[in-house]
């Protein structure tokens, strides 16, 4: 039995909480668990080699049999990025809008057949009956199409997941936030408000996206060359008005970057963007005949990323399109924190060549998709919850946000700073924290999934920090045991061999009278040979450098 039946609704976040990036949010109630979002997180300059870290969901696996789907809120990589890892183990009913699953089937499709079986594409205001779940989608303002948040009716009262949000007024699109389907659920008793609390330091409101339309108008028609505009490639909203820019002022638009070009065929297929007319798009290696004037690119590389588009072409380094003297760059989006040496070094180098470079410190090119304070305090009052539960954010955004709710009125009991793997146990009239589930973070290295943990990874940040030194000795099989030949030491990435004659010729001294010594005995444990070859090695290292390189002996038998 993995689990004890309860009266109280469990809210377990397996992600996305005290940190940006990788959400996995679990609701469970006796047997039957839904899961929302399955997100990456981009690794930090720490996770050497990494390519993305996904949530545990160990706890998951062991309670498969429960869990009755996965509802996505909406398409951007760090909700939907770690589907084609987490689907698979778990073969259950996934639930989103169109364009959201329009985006996950182009991620599958990058890793891993598409489960067409299993994939439900849903309306807000639909409802969903997911074991003791009532579940029904509800719009909101992001930025990018169709997101969602979610209500979930429970047998213990109603609990509502905003999402991402913003309450855009002037949406691009059209579709506004259904503030009033909130407020309604507000009159009839919200038992808990799981809201995003990304900006909740932020004073005042997000300024709409339309307003970012206007200034890149306005840059556009400035530029003398090519554009260049980079922007997270979701940005469907802000794609269109540049599209739409372009289109007026007589540019043809060429979409670089695979992860660009995914997003914008599959918007254009599903129709959440609309070409000015058929031939406005080219490809990239058309690029050459249009005139620098006459041409907009749309590009990936706004993180500062080393083998994104945007920085290929500020290196050089890009097959088809370069930057040149007397180029627009417009860098359309916001540094995600730990980004912000890469995006600099980006815009040196843009700089260094010659280009006119825009960011959101000189114009509007950029505005959040999340709520600032005052649009958070909105749907706070809207809903009225009896407990409010701050998710999406670091513990300072979720701490900034539980200063909002002290402003309307809440206790600090009446509010849950959340870890990964809490639990937080709600009944009709009470909140607490129960037993923690397991949680934390699997690591993407190439095709291995998990097979890279904290030893393989201290490994690799003691190679980047001091190198590596190898020992090589050829020892006899049988007694009296002798050194045949060596020993040998190459090093790599600690110092240059052929320049350190003194220190190369000193080591070799500690490890043959290392071996000397041990040769000596009756019988020979390979283990503890090994290790006091380390341990006279680096302490002799240690001395000499005030380096502890990794030491790997390779000892031969003849």
């Amino acid at each position: 039995m993995l689990y004890q039946k309860t009266s109280k609704l469990s809210v377990i976040p397996l992600g996305g909480t005290g940190e940006i990036g990788k959400n996995l949010l679990v609701f469970e109630y006796e047997d039957s668990i839904v899961v929302i979002d399955g997100g990456v997180k981009f690794p930090d300059e720490e996770l050497l080699g990494i390519d993305l870290v996904i949530p545990d969901i160990s706890y998951l696996e062991k309670n498969r049999e429960r869990i009755k789907g996965i509802f996505i809120t909406h398409g951007h990589e760090d909700h939907i990025g770690g589907l084609p890892f987490i689907l698979p183990k778990l073969n259950v009913p996934i639930y989103g809008t169109k364009l959201t699953l329009g985006l996950v089937q182009v991620k599958f499709q990058e890793r891993t057949p598409y489960p067409e079986s299993l994939v439900h594409i849903i309306e807000p205001g639909e409802r969903i009956q997911a074991g003791a779940f009532e579940i029904e989608a509800f719009r909101v303002t992001h930025s990018i199409p169709d997101a969602v948040g979610y209500s979930l009716l429970t047998p213990v009262g109603r609990v509502v997941y905003t999402g991402d949000f913003k309450v855009d007024y002037t949406p691009i699109d059209g579709q506004n936030m259904e503030l009033g389907k909130l407020a309604a659920w507000g009159e009839e008793g919200i038992l808990a408000l799981l809201c995003d609390s990304t900006n909740a330091e932020r004073p005042g409101v997000t300024m709409s996206e339309m307003a970012v339309g206007k200034t890149l108008r306005e840059w556009f028609e400035r530029a003398e060359g090519k554009i260049i505009m980079a922007s997270f490639a979701s940005n469907i909203h802000r794609i269109q008005q540049a599209i739409n820019a372009a289109a007026d002022i007589g540019r043809k638009v060429c979409v670089v970057g695979r992860s660009m070009e995914n997003v914008v065929r599959t918007a254009i297929e599903l129709g959440y963007l609309k070409l000015p007319h058929e031939d406005i798009l080219i490809e990239s290696s058309e690029v050459g005949n249009i005139p620098p004037k006459q041409l907009l690119v749309l590009t990936t590389g706004s993180q500062g990323e080393p083998l994104a588009a945007l920085t290929r072409m500020a290196t050089s380094s890009h097959r088809q399109i370069n930057v040149l003297v007397g180029d627009m760059v417009i860098i359309a989006a916001t540094p995600i924190p730990g980004n912000e040496k890469l995006v600099g070094k980006t815009i040196n180098h843009l700089y260094q060549i010659g280009a006119e470079v825009v960011t959101k410190e000189m114009g509007q090119v950029h505005v959040s998709g999340h709520a600032n304070q005052e649009e958070i305090k909105l749907v706070i009052r809207l809903a009225r919850p009896r407990f409010l539960i701050p998710h999406h954010g670091e513990i300072r955004h979720q701490a900034a946000l539980r200063r909002i709710g002290h402003t309307l009125g809440y206790s600090d009991q009446d509010i849950a700073l959340t870890q990964l793997g809490s639990r937080v146990e709600l009944t009709p009239d009470r909140m607490e924290f129960g037993e923690r589930v397991e949680a934390g973070s699997v690591y993407i290295d190439g095709l291995g999934v998990g097979d890279v943990g904290h030893i393989v990874l201290r490994d690799r940040q003691q190679l980047a920090q001091d190198g590596v030194v190898v020992v090589i000795a050829a020892l006899s099989k049988t007694k009296p045991y002798r050194l045949l030949s060596g020993p040998d030491i190459i090093s790599r990435g600690f110092t240059f061999m052929k320049e350190a004659g003194e220190l190369v010729d000193g080591a070799k001294k500690v490890v043959g009278s290392t071996l000397e010594i041990q040769l000596k005995r009756d019988q020979i444990e390979w283990s503890v040979l090994k290790s006091a070859l380390r341990e006279s090695l680096n302490n002799y290292l240690w001395e000499k450098t005030r380096r502890r390189p990794m030491i790997l002996p390779v000892l031969l038998q003849y």
